[in-house]
């Protein structure tokens, strides 16, 4: 644990030699770096902003129930578990919001059941698609994504299934 704790401190110290034996002035890229993301973080405030707003509204309104009922037909014949459901669908808008949920299913159903470990493998093989991508398109300004969200939903999905699938195999 020790070693693992001075990993940081020398990865920091290789780099500032590394850059003053290739002759950058480390301090002044430093500083050009920082200065660099502050303009990228005041532009993606707003979308950041905006996706916040967007996951607090679904959450506290119930629109989430009305997405799960009305999912419901579809997610049994793919054999999704109803109570990983609030992951599957918070997961991706956000990404904090997904593990607050994780974390309310591992409670609830326990950390070895075929549920909680379900949930955890969907978990990692999601992505929080509007987030990304309203991050990144957003903070480069484009406004038409083409393709972009349905190649990622679709990717989801699929990766939602093979969880799920791949779980009961070694589970069930």
């Amino acid at each position: 644990m020790k070693g693992l704790m001075l990993f940081i401190p020398v990865f920091i110290l290789f780099i500032l030699i590394y850059g003053i034996i290739k002759g950058v002035k480390v301090y002044e890229a430093f500083v050009e770096g920082a200065r660099d993301g502050l303009k990228i973080a005041y532009r993606i405030f707003p979308y950041l902003l905006a996706m916040i707003f967007a996951v607090t509204l679904v959450r506290t309104s119930g629109m989430m129930n009305i997405i799960e009922k009305i999912l419901s037909p579809f997610t049994y014949i793919l054999g999704i578990p109803k109570e990983i459901m609030p992951l599957v669908l918070i997961k991706p808008i956000s990404g904090s919001g997904a593990l607050g949920t994780l974390t309310e299913i591992i409670n609830t159903f326990g950390v070895d059941s075929y549920i909680g470990i379900c949930a955890a493998v969907v978990m990692g093989t999601t992505e929080t698609i509007f987030y990304t991508i309203s991050i990144y398109f957003g903070s480069i300004k484009i406004k038409k994504i083409r393709h972009t969200l349905w190649a990622a939903l679709l990717a989801d999905i699929a990766a939602i299934i093979a969880a799920v699938n791949i779980v009961k195999l070694f589970l069930k």
